[in-house]
């Protein structure tokens, strides 16, 4: 089977022919140079408006980097020309298999962007054998392309976080879709700020907003004040992943503090080497740690009455029913701050200011949690840890999209990845 024959199959071009092949040895390998020429009679398109025009003058040779085959680097050659549109004056005709300037074609765009879901974008480009901007302009095509074909009906449920992508506290604020179907990235915003969050409603539209019936988020006031705002009908869902996380940190806090204490008094170490067999959930300790805990059980010291503390609560998440889990959460806080230890009274008292959105998790039927924010997050890391981090949040941006978004695809005649 010919050359010309199987790119006909695959890359079928109205309105031009494949000439030649040859093979060149170029500086990235050797490579395989396959001419188009314009169909005989044919006129070019405006590359503005895309209406047929008369040609005006022809431009020098230009390459298009295409799909390898069989270990060669491909490239189309082709002769521009000019037409003379009525409409627009003299513009360089429109191309189908490029788009604009672009020296790579729209399908090795395709190509690249589908191994850049799962590698990094710097071995990408050193597997093919291309650069790192090549890489960069598939991706930033096939985003382009998805986010304006995105189906953003039926959104009922979403989750809303920060992430941080850069050194100094600079985070991006992400709104993730959660329904049980659909589990994607909806939008990611720079900052963390009310007004990044409003600019996700403004882009969400009035009318899909008012259906979203489930808001997942932390205790961040300024996400707080947005959504009470701009989605009143919804069961706004506290994050309990961030809950715990309060809650161990405040004990961290008082074993820290009373270990420093018990030094300068110069009693015996007992909560030395204790910090992880006080914060992991007792049945992920290990056989030392079990042993460690349970000797310190035996004292009598503010670090146990807050670990006791912290086990209780985690009875709290098995209620069902929101009113006896509300009953037991009064009562947490109460013993929380009948026990005179301020890091655990500092929990008890943001318990209570959040008390009735953390219910509505129990409201929810313990359908949507911060658990599945926390996976996409995680996967969001992921992405920044094999790029070594991103300088651009541009960059960032595009890159979350492409793994996160679940951004659809046009279909071809023949699929080469």
């Amino acid at each position: 089977m010919h050359i010309k024959t199987i790119l006909n199959r695959v890359e079928n071009l109205k309105g031009f022919v494949y000439g030649e092949a040859r093979l060149e040895q170029g500086e990235r390998g050797p490579s395989l140079l396959v001419e188009i020429r314009p169909r005989k009679g044919s006129r070019g398109l405006c590359s503005v408006c895309g209406v047929s025009a008369p040609g005006y003058d022809t431009l020098g040779e230009r390459r298009f980097e295409y799909v390898p085959m069989w270990g060669f680097l491909v490239f189309f050659v082709y002769v521009m020309r000019r037409v003379n549109c009525p409409a627009c004056g003299v513009k360089v005709e429109r191309v189908p298999w490029a788009d604009g300037k672009s020296p790579i074609t729209t399908r090795y765009g395709w190509f690249l962007a589908g191994w850049a879901k799962s590698m990094a974008w710097s071995a990408v480009a050193e597997a093919f054998h291309t650069s790192w901007h090549s890489v960069a302009e598939g991706v930033k095509m096939a985003v382009a392309w998805g986010r304006a074909h995105m189906n953003v009906e039926g959104i009922t449920a979403i989750g809303v976080d920060e992430i941080a992508w850069a050194k100094g506290h600079v985070y991006a604020t992400v709104v993730y879709q959660i329904d049980a179907g659909a589990r994607r990235l909806l939008w990611i915003g720079q900052k963390r700020t009310a007004k990044t969050l409003l600019g996700f409603f403004r882009w969400l539209g009035r009318e899909r907003t008012a259906r979203v019936g489930f808001v997942c988020s932390d205790m961040w006031k300024p996400y707080l004040k947005v959504i009470a705002k701009k989605v009143p009908q919804a069961i706004h869902v506290l994050d309990r992943f961030h809950i715990v996380s309060h809650v161990s940190k405040a004990l961290d806090k008082v074993r820290a503090s009373e270990a420093r204490q018990m030094h300068r008094q110069g009693l015996e170490p007992v909560l030395s080497h204790s910090r992880w067999c006080l914060l992991k959930r007792t049945a992920n300790l290990t056989q030392r740690q079990g042993v460690k805990l349970k000797d310190l059980l035996q004292y009598n010291l503010r670090t146990v009455r807050a670990y006791l503390l912290k086990e209780e609560l985690h009875q709290f998440w098995e209620y069902v029913s929101p009113h006896w889990a509300g009953r037991f959460l009064d009562a947490w806080c109460t013993a929380a701050m009948r026990s005179r230890i301020e890091p655990m009274q500092g929990v008890a008292r943001m318990l209570r200011r959040h008390r009735e959105l953390i219910l509505n998790w129990f409201r929810a039927r313990k359908e949507f949690s911060s658990g599945i924010v926390e996976g996409l997050n995680n996967k969001a890391k992921l992405a920044m840890r094999m790029a070594y981090g991103y300088r651009s949040f541009e960059i960032l941006e595009i890159v979350l999209y492409h793994r996160l978004g679940e951004l659809p695809e046009p279909e071809f005649a023949h699929r080469l990845f």
